[in-house]
């Protein structure tokens, strides 16, 4: 009897779980339709005229890049912009030898007639945001344009973004879409780059159509000084700086405009090992901006609809602690041939949402849309995989751990196995391996027990094993690549 209730009482949380999942892809389907309703309008409208272009500061902030900076710089000194009214600070942190790259493609483009400058700390103090701070303070600049290290902007990016904060005064962002330049690198770009598109394709134009709130990417976007001051600087009081000034700004009653159309280039993580660690901070910060303005959303003039969407676009990440909760807890529902509170078919609607929005978003984005979805189930398995080290940011933000801004690799196309950068499997690929053993065990008990979860078990059990074998293969590859230049 104890036993059993014991069971009872884990399948409420197994319940509890899959319910909340569901939530989360019963609203994807909500933005879903609003991004189908507002696509057009998230397109750039034809050029405003300017009487006067303002005055810009581009903000490039970049910390051990020695791959990427030069490129960088160099497509920031392509700016199409009036020379008088633009200033380009390179905001370097490096502790390698990027600051002697970077300081001499700056030297470069000053000899040419470039308002560019080279500004170097020696300690990363507020990392990103305490760069991005320290030269906001340092220079003028109505507006400023931040692009991080592994971004391409176009030479017109900034006369086709600028006109747009003549639609409103109250305009204190406008964000471009993010392009890649290696989407077809690996199975990981490929699956990233899908994930991406859905964000801009989708959540951005449903949010930003609707009036809901949005969030500026930290990059490929323009601000406005304004707005930045009004919403209260630039804070290094969590991971995600760019989140966290995005909602401070919109609850002061500021607006992000999105277009769509403008693309701006950028580099995707290639191993799965550099994809955790960006996963872990964007994650973390997010739970971190939850703590830290829930009240404040909850306490806005917003409206109830803008408040709820908020709090769904804060707690996006909540879903990969709910998929490792739905694996562990599996097993009492099995035991218990499948007894459950909820009924199924409530998960396996929402399940639909994901792939639907993946094939929109691509059809709207992509010539070659018919066959770029294709690469979902690799998508699908990576996210179900991803959720142990991104369970283990959240607990992380939770218990108030002390920040560390890990920094993603940029490798500019070089070898994996090469890379100065390269990383190796850390603890969480064991995690996924354990999990997807402990899956596989429980799905094949399911297949007695209970057929019905049987295939839901299974397909975490694969996700966390796809993840974690991927993570081994490319440890592997370079500490084999290693020994070889050692012997």
């Amino acid at each position: 009897m104890e036993l059993n209730t014991l069971l009872l009482g884990l399948s409420w949380l197994y319940a509890i779980a899959n319910t909340a999942l569901a939530i989360f892809g019963l609203n994807l389907f909500y933005l879903l339709g609003l991004a189908i309703y507002h696509w057009r309008a998230s397109l750039s409208s034809p050029a405003l005229l300017v009487n006067e272009w303002p005055t810009v500061l581009v903000q490039l902030p970049v910390y051990n890049e020695r791959y990427v900076i030069e490129r960088l710089i160099d497509a920031a000194a392509a700016l199409d912009y009036p020379p008088d009214r633009l200033r380009i600070q390179v905001l370097d942190d490096s502790t390698d030898d990027t600051t002697d790259k970077a300081a001499a493609r700056v030297a470069y483009h000053r000899a040419r007639g470039t308002p560019i400058e080279y500004l170097h700390r020696q300690a990363r103090t507020g990392y990103k945001a305490g760069a991005l701070a320290e030269g906001m303070a340092a220079a003028p600049g109505e507006f400023m344009a931040v692009f991080d290290a592994d971004f391409i902007p176009p030479p017109d990016f900034l006369r086709r973004m600028i006109p747009h904060f003549n639609e409103d005064p109250r305009i204190g962002m406008v964000q471009a879409r993010w392009g890649y330049l290696n989407a077809e690198q690996t199975i990981i770009t490929r699956a990233i780059a899908l994930a991406t598109d859905n964000i801009f394709a989708v959540d951005h134009v449903a949010r930003g159509g609707a009036g809901l709130l949005l969030n500026f990417n930290g990059s490929a976007g323009i601000l406005r000084r304004a707005c930045v001051e009004e919403a209260g600087g630039w804070s290094a009081d969590t991971l995600v700086e760019d989140f966290d000034l995005s909602y401070r700004a919109q609850i002061a009653g500021w607006r992000i405009r999105y277009c769509s159309d403008i693309v701006v280039p950028s580099e995707l993580p290639a191993s799965v090992l550099a994809l955790k660690q960006q996963q872990f901070r964007w994650v973390k910060g997010s739970i971190q901006v939850v703590r830290k303005l829930t009240g404040p959303l909850l306490r806005s003039r917003l409206s109830p609809l803008q408040k709820v969407q908020g709090l769904l676009h804060l707690a996006g990440y909540f879903p990969s602690l709910l998929m490792v909760f739905s694996l562990l807890f599996s097993l009492p529902v099995v035991l218990l041939h499948g007894q459950t509170p909820i009924h199924w078919s409530l998960l396996g609607v929402a399940m639909l949402a994901p792939p639907l929005a993946i094939i929109w978003g691509q059809s709207r984005l992509r010539h070659d849309w018919h066959i770029s979805w294709l690469n979902y189930p690799a998508l699908f398995l990576l996210g179900l995989g991803l959720s142990v080290s991104n369970t283990s940011a959240i607990v992380s933000a939770f218990y108030g751990r002390k920040n560390v801004f890990v920094r993603t690799p940029k490798f500019a196309g070089a070898d994996l196995r090469k890379n100065a950068y390269a990383l190796s499997v850390d603890w969480s690929a064991w995690v996924e391996l354990l999990l997807a053993i402990y899956g596989f065990g429980t799905g094949y008990l399911a297949l007695f027990m209970a057929p019905a979860l049987a295939p839901f078990i299974f397909m975490y059990a694969l996700g966390f094993g796809f993840t974690a074998v991927l993570g081994f293969w490319q440890s592997g590859r370079v500490h084999f690549s290693k020994k070889q230049q050692k012997d």
